[in-house]
């Protein structure tokens, strides 16, 4: 023990007396300095993980020291927004709506006698997927405005040569249809 009563605090370097010493790691710490040093959070003998001459909480910890990469979400939790651009890896493309007029029914729709055909990706449509809509079952997936690709319902869905297209404006003016087509 150094002269003048106690030891030194481990964060600020004044005395620390014994009614309000914190001990980890064979340091000494005033209650208000036994803090995480990112976060500032309290700390107790439970959240606290010691790095050298560092105390932090565990999330903290993690975050700075714990595994990175594949599977561990950038340590303690945390989501990775790494594209793996550096390592030479390209992310994926989506590729762009293609709409499709194909009225030919698909190979599996032909063997198994389905008499549904999407019409915009020609594949069976069963009854747990189908929608109706313009005269056609089609695909809930495929149920898309022809032109600008936006999801459809029956109340805002709109038929013209066999595709449909998102209805807007009123009920009043049937014609007005999304900007993308003049119908």
């Amino acid at each position: 023990m150094p002269l003048g009563g106690g030891n030194k605090c481990g964060c600020c370097q004044k005395t620390v007396y014994f009614a309000e010493e914190v001990q980890c790691e064979g340091k000494y710490f005033h209650k208000s300095c036994f803090l995480c040093m990112a976060c500032k959070k309290n700390l107790d003998s439970t959240t606290v993980a010691c790095h050298l001459d560092e105390i932090y909480c565990k999330s903290c910890y993690g975050k700075k020291y714990g595994p990175k990469g594949y599977g561990f979400g950038g340590g303690a939790g945390t989501l990775s927004m790494d594209t793996g651009a550096h390592l030479g890896i390209r992310p994926e493309e989506q590729a762009a709506h293609r709409p499709t007029n194909n009225p030919n029914a698909s190979k599996l729709a032909t063997k198994f006698g389905s008499s549904d055909v999407c019409p915009r990706c020609a594949k069976a449509v069963y009854s747990a997927e189908k929608v109706l809509g313009g005269g056609n079952s089609w695909h809930k997936s495929c149920f898309r405005c022809s032109k600008c690709g936006k999801g459809l319902e029956s109340t805002t869905v709109a038929d013209k040569d066999g595709e449909i297209y998102c209805k807007g404006g009123s009920t009043r003016f049937l014609n007005f249809y999304c900007k993308c087509i003049k119908i």
